[in-house]
């Protein structure tokens, strides 16, 4: 673009650059013309008021026509133009304030005459401006000539100006790693009306030095996430360690929030670092702008966001939230309705068919009815309508959903009929809370008996639900109504959202419906039977896909578990509170290996530590289960001579119960934590880590065997005996092929194919990471991709293979930044490899080749490493 920006795209013929033209409109109208031929002449595209008239207040049309500008001419007279109703300044002088700053900026000035004083003041402002070039002229003619000839040179200027060899102060800084899919700023399905001022302000707000949290306020239903969104969008360039987007509505518990933010992040609790310092090496240096959505049931936790300021120094926070956080360096934007009237003319209905909210009630209902229109039969109504709403988005998206079948003006009878009485209903709730209220409560009113009640079951769900899972809580709750029937129908009326997931339905709820619904259950006394069953579709669906304390990994299991997480959790979380414990207990058990691959083990010992809390006695199996997953976290983050011992009475308790698989895993854990101690008693450890690797055996579960023999592979290895840890490493992947259990089997294959890659066998160890790589794929594990990366990096390097090396390690790197990923020193051992390369290599390509690896996301980075040696990516689909 003419105004500096880097261009990274060729223009197609029609899109020529645009010039913003200002002035006095009948001032100076032989001017304009003159200047709009000289434009032309330029084959340039002039941008000005009467090339064709539009249906938008003026302010929001030379907005609009700025910002899609590339140079911003303006023409002086005499006059300074109306001062609008209302404003400060003249649309002339606020067309200058508009211009963005690095657009540039023609001045002309017209010599004969006497200039106004606010018109005199702008002008002197202007020519103190040093973004700003001023010329004058006499005639319209002599203007036309100075017009063309600056934009000729400016258009010249730019293109030696591109020209120009790029110095070592022009190349970039490096990439932030990507994020993961789940962190993304999600991509809006419609485009955001009347918030170009909110979004400007909040991106002010978010560049200025000093800002580290900017709440967005406000209550539900009014667009902060959506404003949110935008601005994460808009904010782009200012925060080169990239945006991500952290929902937050289903987590209730404070100490759940940096885990969350962590499993946004990539960063996943394995258990082995504190999770502060995972963020804090994941995010040491990166200017990242974190969206936490939805923060108004988590005001307990708003202290955290503080000791973020120091994890993730160079983080910008954007909350949104229904209520304030209180707390140091918090900065607040009330997010305000859509306007619903020209301020100038308030009662005029012609002047506010250019309102944003009319806007939207229009763009909206366009979409469930394509030849909608506005017209003077049904303005009024349609205008009454956004009035009666008080410019609320979602009430004004529910009310648009309803023109598919009725007319405005029916629309508008119906909520005149209603809404006084809901109102009325409801006086502790502020205005537009109530007004939301009355729009969800006539919405619902439109559905069938049993489209009703549907929509109230459906409520207990957290975002993200299957199918599947909407047809076994149906059948629990005995719903009289086709399932699909009633699910389209619920879609239709935007009571219901549906996306396409891996080729599956998927449905989620907004927040206000769903809380309007849960009501509705509360005041018939349904509330408690339909958690009652929702948490029983999910304790079937752990039963189902869990074995033991393994879980089925092949398949689609771990898509299924991720879409339907937060559900899971609520469920565990509503056994927890119902007092059924042992069935907590149980349910969390069972997906032991789902939570581990995850990263969730830190969120089950929270749980568990919570039973273990309570006054009332547990039964000996409950208590083990809560004791192995608080034991588990502490061996790692803060290991201890206690743990083993509670371990074995954990054993003893399992083993009472009937669980000789629980017993197993905690005498296996019993040994782990040993050798986890500062002064192990390494004997203890591995005849404790045999006698579980026994007790696998017996049961036929080889997932738990070759666990126990990774542990007494690693124990070989740090003690110098790598012929009995390859021995160990081999049993270990012979017990996991024969148990049927993947994720065991690719540690078991990493830890086999490095002690081959020690031995020098490198073919051997090739093949061994490249069908590591494959099972982490398939289980959507990044650390297993990055600990075969970096198995392959070494390879490529003893082979002066220096471009494979190079992206390998580049793209290894990016994942241990995101996740934070922790390994003994003793196993981290590419980087010996890459440095001796960099020794009798050239130095410069392989850095060049770890730039370029940095840039692959996990998925197309094993895409290139399964491609062979000298491979480029291939597009890699998401497995199943």
């Amino acid at each position: 673009m003419v105004s500096g920006a880097a261009v990274s795209g060729i223009r197609t013929p029609d899109q020529r650059l645009r010039i913003f033209v200002s002035s006095t409109l009948r001032e100076l109208e032989p001017e304009r013309r003159a200047v709009r031929a000289a434009i032309e002449r330029l084959r340039l595209a002039p941008v000005m008021f009467e090339l064709g008239a539009r249906p938008h207040p003026p302010r929001e049309l030379y907005r609009a026509y700025l910002e899609q500008s590339d140079v911003f001419v303006g023409v002086y007279g005499e006059r300074y133009g109306w001062v609008a109703p209302g404003e400060e300044v003249s649309g002339l002088e606020d067309e200058y304030r508009l211009a963005p700053p690095a657009m540039p900026r023609l001045i002309y000035l017209r010599e004969d005459g006497e200039r106004e004083p606010r018109l005199e003041a702008l002008v002197a402002r202007i020519q103190d401006d040093d973004a700003a070039s001023w010329k004058a002229f006499r005639t319209p003619e002599e203007l036309a000539e100075l017009v063309e000839a600056d934009l000729a040179t400016l258009l010249a200027e730019r293109f030696d100006a591109s020209r120009t060899p790029p110095t070592d102060a022009d190349e970039p800084a490096p990439r932030a790693p990507a994020l993961p899919l789940e962190a993304r700023i999600p991509s809006p399905y419609t485009r955001l009306i009347g918030r170009d001022a909110e979004v400007a302000s909040v991106l002010r707000m978010l560049q200025e030095q000093g800002t580290r949290l900017v709440t967005l306020l406000g209550p539900g239903g009014i667009g902060k996430s959506r404003l949110a969104i935008a601005v994460a969008q808009a904010a782009a360039e200012s925060f080169p360690g990239g945006a991500a987007f952290v929902p937050l509505e289903n987590v209730l518990e404070p100490e759940l929030l940096l885990p969350t933010i962590g499993y946004a992040l990539g960063v996943r609790d394995a258990g082995d670092l504190p999770l502060e310092e995972r963020l804090s090496i994941a995010l040491a240096g990166r200017r990242l702008l974190l969206v936490l959505d939805n923060f108004e049931q988590l005001l307990e936790a708003a202290p955290i966001l503080v000791r973020l300021f120091t994890i993730a120094p160079d983080a910008v926070l954007l909350v949104t939230s229904r209520a304030l956080l209180r707390v140091r360096g918090e900065r607040v934007v009330d997010v305000p309705p859509l306007p619903t009237h020209d301020p100038a003319s308030p009662d005029s209905v012609a002047r506010a068919r250019g309102a944003a909210a009319v806007e939207l009630l229009v763009e909206r209902a366009r979409a469930v009815k394509p030849d909608f229109e506005v017209t003077d039969q049904n303005a009024e109504a349609v205008v009454g309508i956004c009035r009666m709403l008080e410019g609320v988005p979602l009430a004004i998206e529910l009310a648009a959903a309803r023109m598919r079948v009725l007319t405005p003006a029916a629309v508008l009878q119906r909520l005149d009929r209603q809404l006084p009485l809901l109102v009325d209903a409801s006086r502790d709730l502020p205005p537009r809370q109530r007004t939301l209220r009355s729009t969800i409560d006539w919405s619902t009113s439109l559905l069938a008996e049993a489209e009703r009640r549907a929509l109230r079951d459906l409520s207990v769900f957290s975002p993200g639900f299957a199918l599947e899972s909407v047809e076994a809580l149906a059948q629990a709750r005995g719903w009289e109504a086709d399932v699909v029937a009633v699910l389209g129908t619920l879609v239709d009326s935007s009571l219901l959202e549906q996306t396409e997931v891996d080729g599956a339905a998927v449905f989620s709820m907004l927040a206000t419906v769903r809380e309007h619904g849960v009501e509705r259950l509360r005041e018939a006394g349904e509330e408690a039977a339909a958690r009652a069953a929702h948490a029983a579709v999910y304790v079937e669906l752990a039963q189902r896909q869990g074995r033991g304390t393994g879980i089925d990994l092949q398949g689609g299991a771990v898509a299924r578990l991720n879409l339907e997480r937060g559900n899971l959790r609520a469920a565990v979380r509503h056994l927890l509170g119902a007092g059924e414990a042992d069935a907590a207990a149980d349910m969390a058990w069972r997906l032991f290996l789902y939570w581990w691959v995850g990263g969730y083990l830190a969120e089950v010992a929270l749980w568990m530590e919570e039973l273990l809390g309570r006054d009332e006695p547990l039964a000996p199996r409950t208590e083990a289960i809560a004791t192995f997953y608080v034991c588990w976290r502490d061996m790692w983050v803060a290991p201890s001579p206690a743990l083993p011992p509670a371990l074995l009475r954990a054993a003893e308790q399992y083993a009472g119960a009937g669980d000789e698989l629980g017993a197993a895993m905690a005498v296996a854990t019993a040994g782990l934590a040993e050798a986890s101690t500062e002064a192990p008693d390494l004997a203890a450890a591995v005849d404790r880590l045999e006698e579980g690797a026994r007790r696998f055996r017996a049961l036929r579960a080889g997932w738990g065997e070759s666990l126990a023999l990774v542990a007494l592979g690693r124990i070989s290895a740090i003690t110098g005996d790598t012929e009995g840890a390859a021995q160990r490493f081999q049993r270990s992947m012979a017990a996991a092929v024969g148990g049927g259990d993947r994720f065991s089997g690719t540690i078991a294959t990493h830890h086999l194919a490095r002690m081959r890659l020690f031995a020098g066998r490198l073919e051997e160890s090739e093949a061994l990471f490249l069908d590591a790589i494959q099972g982490s794929v398939a289980l959507r594990h990044d650390e297993g991709i990055a600990y075969a990366l970096e198995g392959l990096a070494a390879i490529a390097a003893e082979r002066d293979d220096v471009e494979r090396a190079g992206v390998l390690s580049g793209a290894a790197d990016a994942i241990r930044r995101r996740t934070a990923m922790f390994d003994a020193p003793a196993f981290v051992f590419h980087p010996r490899y890459l440095a001796a390369l960099a020794e009798r290599a050239d130095a410069a390509r392989l850095r060049a080749a770890e730039e370029r690896g940095r840039d692959y996301g996990a998925l197309e980075a094993a895409a290139y490493a399964l491609a062979g040696r000298g491979g480029a990516p291939a597009a890699t689909a998401a497995p199943a």
